[in-house]
Protein backbone atom coordinates (compact mmCIF):
# COMPACT_ATOMS: atom_id res chain seq x y z
CA UNK A 1 0.00 0.00 0.00
CA UNK A 2 1.60 3.12 -0.81
CA UNK A 3 2.14 5.12 1.87
CA UNK A 4 -0.24 8.34 3.01
CA UNK A 5 1.17 11.86 3.66
CA UNK A 6 -0.29 14.62 6.12
CA UNK A 7 -0.05 17.88 7.51
CA UNK A 8 -0.59 17.88 11.43
CA UNK A 9 -4.02 19.29 12.33
CA UNK A 10 -5.85 20.46 15.71
CA UNK A 11 -9.10 17.98 16.19
CA UNK A 12 -8.59 17.24 12.04
CA UNK A 13 -11.14 16.73 10.06
CA UNK A 14 -13.71 13.63 9.27
CA UNK A 15 -11.58 13.04 6.29
CA UNK A 16 -8.09 13.43 8.05
CA UNK A 17 -9.01 9.96 9.67
CA UNK A 18 -10.68 8.37 7.12
CA UNK A 19 -7.63 8.31 4.94
CA UNK A 20 -5.57 7.69 8.27
CA UNK A 21 -7.22 4.62 8.98
CA UNK A 22 -8.12 3.29 5.71
CA UNK A 23 -4.45 3.26 5.22
CA UNK A 24 -3.80 2.03 8.60
CA UNK A 25 -0.58 4.76 9.26
CA UNK A 26 0.85 7.81 7.78
CA UNK A 27 3.57 10.11 7.90
CA UNK A 28 2.51 13.56 9.55
CA UNK A 29 4.52 16.51 7.82
CA UNK A 30 6.68 18.50 10.17
CA UNK A 31 9.37 20.05 7.68
CA UNK A 32 6.88 22.14 5.75
CA UNK A 33 6.83 25.68 5.51
CA UNK A 34 4.13 26.79 8.36
CA UNK A 35 1.21 27.74 6.78
CA UNK A 36 -1.49 30.26 8.03
CA UNK A 37 -5.97 29.61 7.75
CA UNK A 38 -5.07 25.80 7.60
CA UNK A 39 -6.13 22.93 9.51
CA UNK A 40 -3.03 23.05 11.64
CA UNK A 41 -4.27 25.11 14.41
CA UNK A 42 -7.66 25.03 13.81
CA UNK A 43 -10.77 22.82 13.46
CA UNK A 44 -14.69 22.98 12.79
CA UNK A 45 -17.63 22.03 15.29
CA UNK A 46 -21.08 22.37 14.68
CA UNK A 47 -23.44 24.12 16.71
CA UNK A 48 -27.36 25.15 15.99
CA UNK A 49 -26.42 27.79 13.64
CA UNK A 50 -24.15 25.65 11.43
CA UNK A 51 -20.16 25.82 11.54
CA UNK A 52 -18.25 27.10 14.13
CA UNK A 53 -13.92 27.54 13.58
CA UNK A 54 -11.91 27.46 16.63
CA UNK A 55 -8.50 28.35 16.01
CA UNK A 56 -5.49 28.14 18.21
CA UNK A 57 -3.30 31.50 18.48
CA UNK A 58 0.28 30.80 17.93
CA UNK A 59 3.47 32.94 18.46
CA UNK A 60 3.95 35.07 15.19
CA UNK A 61 6.35 33.28 13.03
CA UNK A 62 9.05 34.52 10.43
CA UNK A 63 8.61 33.58 7.11
CA UNK A 64 9.90 30.54 6.44
CA UNK A 65 9.34 28.80 9.92
CA UNK A 66 8.55 25.11 10.20
CA UNK A 67 5.64 23.64 10.90
CA UNK A 68 7.34 21.67 13.69
CA UNK A 69 8.63 24.94 15.40
CA UNK A 70 5.50 26.10 15.60
CA UNK A 71 4.75 27.87 19.08
CA UNK A 72 1.41 27.89 20.78
CA UNK A 73 0.35 31.09 22.58
CA UNK A 74 -1.36 31.77 25.11
CA UNK A 75 -3.38 35.21 23.83
CA UNK A 76 -6.55 35.79 24.46
CA UNK A 77 -7.62 32.87 27.28
CA UNK A 78 -8.32 30.10 24.26
CA UNK A 79 -8.11 27.37 26.43
CA UNK A 80 -11.92 28.32 27.95
CA UNK A 81 -13.35 29.30 25.10
CA UNK A 82 -12.82 26.07 22.74
CA UNK A 83 -14.01 24.09 25.86
CA UNK A 84 -16.86 25.92 26.17
CA UNK A 85 -17.54 25.40 22.45
CA UNK A 86 -17.05 22.30 22.52
CA UNK A 87 -19.30 21.94 25.65
CA UNK A 88 -21.67 23.78 23.92
CA UNK A 89 -22.09 22.33 21.05
CA UNK A 90 -21.80 18.86 21.73
CA UNK A 91 -23.33 18.36 25.20
CA UNK A 92 -26.63 17.22 24.17
CA UNK A 93 -25.30 14.63 21.73
CA UNK A 94 -25.42 11.27 22.56
CA UNK A 95 -22.05 9.97 23.34
CA UNK A 96 -20.42 13.79 24.76
CA UNK A 97 -19.92 12.78 28.42
CA UNK A 98 -17.94 9.37 27.31
CA UNK A 99 -14.99 11.89 25.79
CA UNK A 100 -15.57 14.92 27.75
CA UNK A 101 -13.39 14.14 30.74
CA UNK A 102 -10.07 13.26 27.87
CA UNK A 103 -11.57 15.96 25.63
CA UNK A 104 -11.13 18.74 28.35
CA UNK A 105 -7.82 17.31 29.61
CA UNK A 106 -6.39 18.99 26.41
CA UNK A 107 -7.35 22.23 27.87
CA UNK A 108 -6.12 22.43 31.26
CA UNK A 109 -2.61 22.75 30.89
CA UNK A 110 -0.15 24.60 28.04
CA UNK A 111 1.52 22.73 24.97
CA UNK A 112 4.75 24.15 24.46
CA UNK A 113 4.20 23.36 20.27
CA UNK A 114 1.70 23.03 18.18
CA UNK A 115 2.73 19.24 16.44
CA UNK A 116 3.06 17.95 19.76
CA UNK A 117 -0.50 19.06 20.66
CA UNK A 118 -2.00 17.60 17.43
CA UNK A 119 -0.14 14.29 17.78
CA UNK A 120 -1.37 13.60 21.23
CA UNK A 121 -5.14 14.37 19.95
CA UNK A 122 -4.53 11.77 16.92
CA UNK A 123 -3.00 9.23 20.09
CA UNK A 124 -6.44 9.98 21.71
CA UNK A 125 -8.60 9.54 19.33
CA UNK A 126 -6.81 6.22 18.05
CA UNK A 127 -7.17 5.05 21.52
CA UNK A 128 -10.68 5.87 21.51
CA UNK A 129 -11.25 3.75 18.39
CA UNK A 130 -9.22 0.97 19.42
CA UNK A 131 -7.11 1.17 16.51
CA UNK A 132 -3.70 2.11 16.20
CA UNK A 133 -2.15 3.01 13.16
CA UNK A 134 1.62 3.50 12.23
CA UNK A 135 2.11 7.18 12.24
CA UNK A 136 5.51 8.34 12.23
CA UNK A 137 6.97 12.19 11.68
CA UNK A 138 8.96 13.16 8.40
CA UNK A 139 12.56 13.85 8.86
CA UNK A 140 12.53 16.13 5.82
CA UNK A 141 10.41 17.85 3.37
CA UNK A 142 10.02 16.55 0.00
CA UNK A 143 7.97 19.12 -2.56
CA UNK A 144 6.62 16.36 -5.21
CA UNK A 145 6.58 13.23 -3.42
CA UNK A 146 6.31 10.20 -5.76
CA UNK A 147 3.10 9.21 -6.68
CA UNK A 148 4.03 5.97 -7.41
CA UNK A 149 4.53 5.38 -3.58
CA UNK A 150 3.00 8.16 -1.96
CA UNK A 151 -0.66 9.87 -1.40
CA UNK A 152 -0.05 13.35 -0.70
CA UNK A 153 -2.50 14.73 1.01
CA UNK A 154 -0.29 17.34 3.06
CA UNK A 155 -2.46 20.58 1.28
CA UNK A 156 -5.58 18.39 -0.15
CA UNK A 157 -7.25 18.47 3.30
CA UNK A 158 -8.15 22.50 3.55
CA UNK A 159 -10.73 24.57 4.96
CA UNK A 160 -10.89 27.15 2.68
CA UNK A 161 -9.70 25.51 -0.88
CA UNK A 162 -10.43 21.76 -0.25
CA UNK A 163 -9.51 19.49 -3.31
CA UNK A 164 -12.52 17.43 -3.63
CA UNK A 165 -11.57 14.80 -6.41
CA UNK A 166 -8.75 13.69 -3.97
CA UNK A 167 -10.62 13.71 -0.26
CA UNK A 168 -13.83 12.32 -2.09
CA UNK A 169 -12.76 8.55 -1.28
CA UNK A 170 -12.34 9.53 2.13
CA UNK A 171 -15.24 11.32 2.53
CA UNK A 172 -17.54 9.18 4.97
CA UNK A 173 -21.55 8.27 4.57
CA UNK A 174 -23.49 10.94 6.35
CA UNK A 175 -24.26 9.75 9.93
CA UNK A 176 -26.50 10.98 12.83
CA UNK A 177 -25.70 14.96 13.82
CA UNK A 178 -27.74 16.18 16.47
CA UNK A 179 -28.65 19.67 15.13
CA UNK A 180 -29.59 18.28 11.38
CA UNK A 181 -33.11 19.10 11.68
CA UNK A 182 -31.62 23.01 11.71
CA UNK A 183 -28.34 22.70 9.84
CA UNK A 184 -28.63 20.23 7.17
CA UNK A 185 -26.88 17.66 7.64
CA UNK A 186 -22.87 19.43 7.11
CA UNK A 187 -20.26 17.02 6.10
CA UNK A 188 -16.31 16.78 6.81
CA UNK A 189 -16.52 18.57 10.64
CA UNK A 190 -14.13 17.97 13.16
CA UNK A 191 -13.65 13.95 14.43
CA UNK A 192 -15.47 15.38 17.34
CA UNK A 193 -18.58 15.97 15.88
CA UNK A 194 -18.50 12.45 14.10
CA UNK A 195 -17.45 10.56 17.69
CA UNK A 196 -19.92 12.98 19.90
CA UNK A 197 -22.97 11.75 17.62
CA UNK A 198 -21.84 8.18 17.08
CA UNK A 199 -19.71 6.89 19.82
CA UNK A 200 -18.16 3.28 18.98
CA UNK A 201 -20.29 3.14 15.58
CA UNK A 202 -17.71 6.06 14.40
CA UNK A 203 -15.14 3.89 13.38
CA UNK A 204 -17.15 1.81 10.73
CA UNK A 205 -18.61 5.89 9.41
CA UNK A 206 -14.68 6.45 8.75
CA UNK A 207 -14.31 2.88 7.21
CA UNK A 208 -16.92 3.20 4.91
CA UNK A 209 -18.73 0.55 6.25
CA UNK A 210 -22.17 1.96 7.63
Amino acid sequence: MKQLYLSTAYWAPISYYAALFRHNGATIEQYDTYAKQTYRNRCHIIGPTGLQSLTIPVVKATPGTLTRDILISDHGNWRHLHRMAIASAYGSSPFYEYYADDINRFYDKPCKYLIDYNLKQIECVCNWMEKHPAIVCSTEYVHDLPAETTIDLREAIHPKHPDAERIAPYQPYPYYQVFEAQTGFIGDASILDLLCNMGNESLLVLLGIK
